[in-house]
């Protein structure tokens, strides 16, 4: 958490007004957008239905972010205190709307996108992993587009803590295909599969050789 805590600060986003559904301390009534609702309400004498109501307000671009962790094959040493240090800059960097999830033959929500996890908890539980056979690369992808889809922020990107060598079969690709914006980031050691499968996807991409360097390459790639 310390060294995590060392890393860049994320950027603030620029606000901008948006119509938005109707909370009561949104915003403004936006009338415009709101007018059907209450003109029906009027002419039938009923209640106003508030989930018809919009309000204009300040917002500023979120983002959603889902860490895919690798834990096929060895998982210790290196390669977990990379993956811990990678999930305590991500719970730092984005408290409102992350995922960490761990894949092997199966796929396990270190913490799923809506979950309410400390930090703390969350990097526990990643460094209570283990190694577990192989790696379905596609299955992680699906399964970080459908944390990433309960989120409701503007900007999603899944961020590949891998080799990318895939030992299960499954269309990496097409699964690639399902989320907006893909961040690979490889052991440098072992990065020719992770260079290949980030270029043919359009990827971002960055290695690392140890927990020290993993938060400065995260924020290298995850800024535009």
């Amino acid at each position: 958490m310390d060294l995590a805590r060392r890393g860049p600060s994320a950027r603030r986003g620029i606000g901008r007004i948006v119509e938005q559904p109707y909370r009561p301390d949104g915003g403004d009534l936006d009338l415009d957008a709101s007018f059907d609702a209450i003109a029906e309400a009027v002419a039938g004498g009923t209640a106003l239905d508030a989930e018809r109501l919009r309000v204009r307000s300040w917002t500023t671009a979120d983002t959603a972010l889902c860490l895919l962790v690798d834990r096929s094959g060895s998982m210790g040493g290196r390669p977990l205190a990379t993956a811990a240090v990678a999930a305590a800059s991500i719970a730092l960097r984005n408290p409102r709307s992350y995922s960490v999830l761990a894949f092997g033959k199966d796929v396990v929500a270190v913490k799923s996108q809506e979950a309410d996890k400390s930090s703390e908890r969350v990097v526990t539980d990643v460094l209570s992993l283990r190694g577990h056979g192989t790696t379905d690369l596609a299955g992680a992808l699906r399964a970080a587009a459908d944390q990433l889809g309960r989120s409701r922020a503007t900007r999603k990107i899944a961020i590949v803590l891998s080799d990318c060598r895939a030992t299960v079969e499954g269309d990496a690709h097409a699964a690639a295909a399902m989320l907006s914006e893909i961040v690979v980031v490889a052991p440098k050691d072992d990065c020719e599969e992770a260079v290949r499968f980030a270029g043919e996807c359009g990827a971002r991409f960055a290695t690392v050789d140890g927990p020290s360097r993993v938060v400065e390459a995260l924020a290298a790639v995850l800024e535009r």
